[in-house]
């Protein structure tokens, strides 16, 4: 239980750290930590008219691999379906679409990357 506090925790963290970064880029935060049965988007954001559902990954060493590994077919596939139903829910049909994962390590400083176009639907 005190694992899984701490794990929020540091996602939170890690997902405040991204959407700060993304606003300073340019783009507009839609929603955060969407959740429906199945899955969840950590940001939903929009910039030049695409909407972006974007996975945030955060660690504080590089000691399991780089976080966007983490982000295996298995996942995409939950984060994929999860998108469908907020496009369903925000009738959002019109609009193009892009899955991004947005890496952060803080080791003695904070690194972030943005991934555009991580992964698509197949």
């Amino acid at each position: 239980m005190e694992e899984r506090k701490e794990n929020r925790a540091k996602g939170n963290k890690g997902e405040s750290i991204a959407a700060k970064q993304m606003l300073k880029k340019g783009y507009e935060i839609l929603d955060t930590n969407f959740c429906r049965k199945g899955g969840e988007i950590d940001i939903i954001a929009r910039k030049d008219d695409i909407v972006v559902f974007a996975e945030v990954k955060y660690r504080k060493s590089l000691e399991n691999g780089i976080p966007c590994e983490a982000v295996d077919l298995r996942k995409q596939k939950r984060i994929i379906e999860t998108a469908k139903k907020y496009i369903d829910e925000k009738n959002l049909y019109e609009s193009s679409f892009r899955f991004d994962v947005i890496e952060i390590v803080e080791t003695d400083r904070i690194y972030m990357r943005h991934i555009e176009n991580a992964f698509w639907e197949m």
